[in-house]
């Protein structure tokens, strides 16, 4: 057993910050509906002082990001500014000046190539496979395509021993009830055959420097980072990257990680304290839901 607490409210925990970086899917919505319990709870810590970041792996720029959470009637209330994975494959890609890339994933996230052009003037030629200077992956071509079935373009990748700039380091997704792979999938594939691979979002670093900088902004303040807590529902990204950002990890259980932790709906707490004690990265505490 760990002794990690597994809160029903998050308030006496979070009362003790001055920032949340909150993660989206999984946290604040499931990709068909908000979670009204979630959103009051980020609505409420803004309500004392508190800076609500959402940082999401999401491979798009932040501005599609909010048109789908407006969709989803997220409450603007709930948070402050957002940052995504999107974002700062933004800045990768800018630092390769016009040289052509190859895209992977789906026809929607061309909007990132799009918004590009409208921040810089500018965007690098989409090309082929075989004519690419890097790839940028922000999913798979297909909801139904797995991992698998990139085996030969990655083999060609690496053969010509291509950069792979990953939008979104996540494994998987879910959608409702259904799991999608994300680009995080195909990534991993890449590195095992010996592929170089770039990651923009969660668990590495420049998301959330970017986070903090912006968290700061907001307060009109330096925010140390005993006072900044990261809420999130994988363990790999949210809770790693956390932890190796220097800050805590408030862990939701029925995200990533519902068919471990939650068989049958109900919650698995000898799978939760099996679960945690596998990994080194701690959170610092979990529910199986955020709320107030």
């Amino acid at each position: 057993m760990t002794n990690i607490p597994i809160l029903t409210g998050a308030r006496d925990l979070l009362s003790a910050y001055d920032v949340a970086l909150c993660d989206v899917w999984g946290v604040v919505h499931n990709g068909q509906a908000h979670y009204a319990a979630a959103c009051d709870a980020l609505i409420r810590f803004r309500a004392g002082g508190g800076r609500v970041v959402l940082v999401t792996n999401a491979p798009r720029p932040n501005a599609p990001v909010r048109e789908q959470l407006d969709a989803l009637a997220v409450p603007r209330e709930a948070f402050d500014d957002i940052v995504t994975s999107g974002d700062v494959t933004l800045a990768f890609i800018a630092a390769h000046g016009n040289a052509p890339v190859h895209h992977i994933g789906p026809q929607r996230d061309l909007t990132l190539f799009e918004i590009l052009k409208s921040q810089t003037g500018h965007a690098p030629p989409l090309v082929a496979l075989e004519d690419a200077s890097y790839i940028v992956a922000t999913g798979l071509y297909d909801d139904d395509d797995t991992p698998d079935q990139y085996a030969e373009a990655l083999a060609l990748m690496h053969a010509r021993d291509l950069d792979f700039i990953s939008a979104n380091p996540d494994l998987i997704v879910h959608v409702g009830e259904k799991m999608l792979y994300c680009s995080g999938a195909i990534a991993e594939c890449y590195a095992k055959i010996g592929g170089r691979v770039i990651q923009a979002g969660k668990p590495y670093a420049p998301i959330y420097d970017r986070a903090l900088t912006l968290a700061q902004t907001l307060l009109g303040r330096a925010v140390g980072k005993d006072k900044v807590i990261a809420i999130g529902d994988a363990i790999r990204t949210d809770v790693k990257g956390a932890c190796d950002f220097g800050v805590d990890a408030l862990f939701i259980t029925s995200g990533v990680h519902r068919d471990e932790l939650h068989p049958g709906a109900a919650f698995d707490e000898a799978a939760f304290h099996k679960l945690v004690a596998s990994v080194e990265s701690q959170p610092r505490a979990a529910m199986t839901a955020l709320r107030w």
